[in-house]
This record gives C-alpha cells, sequence and structure tokens, in this order.
C-alpha cells in the first residue's frame, strides 16, 4: 500500500485563547503517560464528499473548546495553550478500501497514521487518506498526557458533530491538579518499554455467539470483559511459562486502567472532561499457579468491583501508592499485563456527514504485554488488539481457548 503525504499544515482554533487560560497545568495522573502517544483510525465508504477544508474548519472550530490540544508541552509540567496549533495531513492512498478491510493488520494500520508521535511537543495530530475508491480513513493522534480514551473518543465526536452541523462540546477543561496533585518524578523513569527480541502486534475478534457462550458459562454477571479478560490473561501466562520467559517466584499482574469520571463524586466530574481521569484496578496471580479462565476472570471482576468510592478515595490521596506501583512494574518477579477496554466508547457513532464509520480501530506504540477490547461494527462482538514479545505471540495465538473461541484477523 503506497500513501503519498499530498500537504501539511498547523489549524489553529478559529478563536484566541484568553490569558487568563493559557497554562493547563498536568496533574499526577497526566504525568504518569507523559511519553504515551495513540491514534484512532475511522474508515467511511466512498464517496465522502465533504471537502478537506470543511473538515480543517470544524476542526479549528472545535479546538476552541479543546483548546489544550492546540498547545505545546512545556517542560514535562504543563501545556502551553499558545494556539500554535493541531497538524493537519492530506494523504493519497494508492488503491482501495477493501485492501485494508480484508485483512487488516497493524502494519498496514500504521502506515495511515500521522507521523506526529515522534514529535516531543505536538500534542494532536490528524491525518486524512483519501483512497482511489472514494473512500476516507480519517487518523485522529494524541499524546497521551492530555488525553486518556475517554477524552479522545469524545473529542473526535465533537468534532464529527460540528462537521455534520451540530454544535461542539463545551466545558471540557477542567483543573484536576487539586485531585491528583503533581509530583516531583525526575528519579522515576515513565518511559515506554519495548522487549528487545522485538514484539508481535495481532488482531482477534470474538463474535457475540463465542462471548454469550462464555457468559453463561462463567456467570452472565460477569462482563462481557471480564469474561474475556480472564481467558487472555490465562493465555498470556501460559505462554510465559512455555517460553520461561519469568521468574521462579514471579507474580503475573492485570492492570485494567479504570475510567472515574463517574466515581468521583466530590466535585463532580464532567463525564466530556479531558485529562487522564483513570486509575489501575490490579489483580495478581503466582505465575506458576495454573487456573483456568473461570477464576481469572473471577479475580478481574472482584478487582473492577473493588473500584468503590472509598478506594478511588484512596487514589485521590495517595499519589505515593501509584508512585510505587509503577516503580514495582520494573521487578523481575513480576510480569505485568496490561487490559484496556474501549468498548461502549462512542467511536461508531462518529458521522462527518458521510454516515457511520464501517470500522474504526486503534494504533498504539509498542508497548510489551498488552491488550486492547474494542467494539466490533454491531456493538456485540468484540475485537482484541494483542502485543507480546514474538515467542510468547506464537504460544498465545495456538493456545486452545484462543483458537477455541476467537477468529485470528478476520476481514472487517
Amino acid at each position: 500500500m503506497e500513501v503519498s503525504i499530498i500537504s501539511r499544515e498547523i489549524i489553529k482554533p478559529s478563536s484566541s485563547n484568553p490569558n487568563h487560560l493559557r497554562t493547563y497545568n498536568f496533574s499526577l495522573m497526566d504525568q504518569l503517560n507523559l511519553e504515551k502517544y495513540f491514534c484512532f483510525l475511522l474508515f467511511y465508504l466512498g464517496p465522502c464528499k465533504t471537502s478537506d477544508d470543511h473538515l480543517k474548519k470544524t476542526l479549528s472550530k472545535v479546538l476552541t473548546h479543546y483548546y489544550p490540544f492546540a498547545g505545546r508541552v512545556h517542560d514535562n509540567f504543563l501545556v502551553d495553550c499558545d494556539d500554535t496549533g493541531a497538524t493537519f495531513i492530506e494523504a493519497k492512498v494508492a488503491g482501495d478500501m477493501s485492501g485494508v478491510l480484508k485483512q487488516p493488520t497493524n502494519e498496514l494500520l500504521e502506515q495511515l497514521v500521522p507521523q506526529e508521535q515522534l514529535s516531543s511537543t505536538v500534542i494532536l495530530a490528524v491525518q486524512v487518506n483519501h483512497f482511489n475508491c472514494g473512500g476516507v480513513a480519517i487518523s485522529v493522534g494524541f499524546r497521551h498526557v492530555v488525553a486518556d480514551a475517554v477524552a479522545a473518543a469524545n473529542f473526535i465526536k465533537s468534532w464529527a458533530t460540528v462537521s455534520s452541523g451540530g454544535n461542539p462540546t463545551e466545558n471540557v477543561v477542567f483543573d484536576f491538579t487539586s485531585i491528583f496533585p503533581p509530583q516531583d518524578l525526575s528519579g522515576l523513569s515513565i518511559s515506554v518499554t519495548r522487549s528487545s527480541a522485538g514484539i508481535s502486534i495481532k488482531r482477534f475478534v470474538f463474535d457475540c455467539s463465542k462471548i454469550a457462550a462464555l457468559r453463561e458459562e462463567i456467570g452472565n454477571q460477569t462482563t462481557r470483559f471480564e469474561v474475556l479478560g480472564g481467558l487472555v490473561w490465562g493465555a498470556v501466562m501460559a505462554a510465559k511459562r512455555a517460553t520461561n520467559e519469568y521468574a521462579p517466584h514471579a507474580l503475573s499482574i492485570v492492570s485494567v486502567p479504570i475510567n472515574l469520571r463517574k466515581r468521583i463524586t466530590d466535585p463532580p466530574i464532567a463525564e466530556q472532561c479531558i485529562g487522564n481521569i483513570i486509575t489501575p484496578a490490579v489483580a495478581i496471580c503466582p505465575m506458576k499457579e495454573i487456573i483456568d479462565y473461570k477464576g481469572l476472570a473471577g479475580k478481574l471482576r472482584e478487582s473492577i468491583s473493588s473500584m468503590n468510592g472509598e478506594s478511588v478515595k484512596k487514589t485521590c490521596t495517595d499519589g505515593n501508592r501509584l508512585l510505587r506501583g509503577r516503580e514495582n512494574k520494573k521487578s523481575p518477579q513480576m510480569s505485568v499485563l496490561l487490559l484496556s477496554s474501549l468498548c461502549r466508547l462512542p467511536f461508531y457513532e462518529t458521522d462527518f456527514g458521510w454516515e457511520k464509520p464501517v470500522w474504526t480501530a486503534v494504533v498504539r506504540p509498542e508497548y510489551d504485554d498488552s491488550a486492547v477490547f474494542f467494539d466490533t461494527r454491531d456493538g456485540k462482538g468484540i475485537e482484541l488488539w494483542m502485543q507480546l514479545p514474538q515467542q510468547e505471540m506464537a504460544k498465545f495465538e495456538q493456545d486452545p481457548t484462543i483458537l477455541a473461541y476467537a477468529s485470528s484477523n478476520p476481514s472487517v
């Protein structure tokens, strides 16, 4: 697939940001995501008649309300909301969209995302990819430091709403430093770690009938995410045992980012607000202990359910606990798996005037040991983007439970 860049420009907010809103200070939660970057891709069948000029104008209008996205990171402590602007790239793809949707791989998708992810200061970058068939794939990339997945999804939906004639979401910027006070992280490495053996990124799809069978077997009180999370967790541990990639007394730790917007009540948090309003729910199992996916799903459910008002309050008041947990991830006695659910976020509701997308996907940096769950278009099935060291991925995709319940990279 050949992708040619046609133009590249900076889109500034349509209205200047007032001086009293010039600074967006990072909370501790933001600081812990300083060096991460992620992209979302949305595919629309042609003909997509809305011009790129219209997309630029509506992006400019939305940036007025999401003004930190048009700023630049400054000294790793804040965003200078100086209206520098977001990057907007127009690209031409030599080929039809069907070629990507037939068997989408991470390698293909990475060609459609803005390379501004390599920049240390750009916060928002957009790439609009035009296929020969008239279809369009819009990629929106974010520096994680100012947006978690919820904030990113709400921004993209707000932009699409304005593009199709609606009004942008307002009042989305709040100061969370009083809830999650920033800390001096000079002695803490927060860079993304990568395996020296290389990373394999693969897509699996669980259809609704397989998910229903699993839930019925375990108990329908268990959510789709908890059931599949237990399945994936067990397969990852089995892969590590098969490749001897763990210390004799290692613990397998699963970290699940939990959206706190509805769980923080004092003060109440708007669902549309930007920033990183998340904290990990943690589940633990000895690596050498063989537990089936039912038991692991139960551990996940218990951990997620424990995120009640009291535990959220501790998260808000004890930043040192989060920092200790970050340091512990480096221990050879611990194997950490990140399980993230992007299900139920409004990606399939983003209509730029071309109707809703036929497919959406996430493109992430190469983290070791992570799994991202995403809705299928009908909202009933779930896609899994799995990232593991290459040797472990070879074992993971041959795990009996994965073979029994998941399809490996089917067409969209």
